[in-house]
């Protein structure tokens, strides 16, 4: 498993390294992992037996990162304009069903999904083109990644203490702080191309290791109600590309808008 986990993150590091100079390439290959992840949770959900329109919400959600990298803004709250016409859509398209079952259910998961997924990521877009965009980019994947690694592999050689069995028997507290010590190292390694001083870097990175944690447990929350243990199997020994970016999907948002504000400063 360790190898494979090897394999598939030195690929991933790959492909990160070799789109992050192209603002082009980087979003397109963020939009990429949208559909994928998007259409992995739908997937996943389908699995309990709810009712979805689930290449209807695919779609909807790879166009807000299309429409954030084109720069395509009607006005400053374009994204969830998309989403009340998402739900608007979704409403008429229900008038057609003989049955009216699950159409709460089916709603809320489908509007759900594309805001969790999509327009959550859709941040690693905004972030990348801030001010600074390739090293703030770079910090916040280090910070979230990093944290995923250091969770593992401290956890799997230290872990005694269980974090929260309910949600993820696996994951340790020893685990939870080796992740945070990773995310720390990754926010110093980002540190010469950052106008912050060390003790800032140290308070960033731990902050937002905790919400990369968060969003790795919710998703692990997630899967273990729909009795899955990975979203999917693309990426061996890591899961799915849902697997892959969960950490991200609550540490992009505030990160961006953190950033987003001090830079006005």
């Amino acid at each position: 498993m360790l190898i494979k986990r090897l394999y598939s993150s030195v690929l991933i590091i790959a492909l990160v390294v070799s789109v992050m100079f192209s603002e082009l390439a980087y979003g397109l290959s963020v939009i990429a992992l949208t559909g994928i992840a998007l259409y992995e949770f739908f997937t996943m959900v389908e699995k309990k037996g709810i009712w979805i329109y689930k290449y209807f919400g695919v779609a909807v959600g790879v166009l807000i990162p299309l429409t954030v990298l084109f720069r395509f803004e009607l006005n400053k709250n374009w994204e969830l304009f998309l989403i009340v016409l998402l739900l608007l859509t979704l409403m008429i398209m229900q008038f057609r069903r003989r049955q009216s079952a699950g159409v709460v259910v089916g709603i809320s998961v489908t509007v759900f999904g594309v805001m969790y997924v999509a327009w959550f990521f859709s941040f690693m877009i905004k972030i990348r083109m801030l001010p600074q965009g390739i090293a703030l980019a770079s910090a916040v994947l280090l910070i979230a990644k990093l944290n995923d690694m250091g969770a593992y592999l401290i956890g799997s050689r230290f872990g005694k203490t269980p974090l929260m069995p309910r949600i993820s028997p696996k994951k340790s507290v020893e685990g939870a702080l080796g992740g945070l010590l990773f995310s720390i190292l990754g926010g110093l390694a980002v540190k010469p191309f950052l106008s912050y001083s060390y003790s800032q870097v140290i308070l960033i990175s731990l902050v937002f290791g905790i919400l990369a944690q968060i969003g790795d447990l919710s998703e692990s929350l997630m899967k273990r109600d729909c009795q899955v243990k990975d979203s999917s199997s693309i990426f061996p020994g890591l899961g799915g590309a849902l697997d892959c970016i969960d950490s991200l999907l609550f540490t992009a948002p505030v990160f961006y808008f953190f950033m987003s504000n001090v830079l006005r400063q």
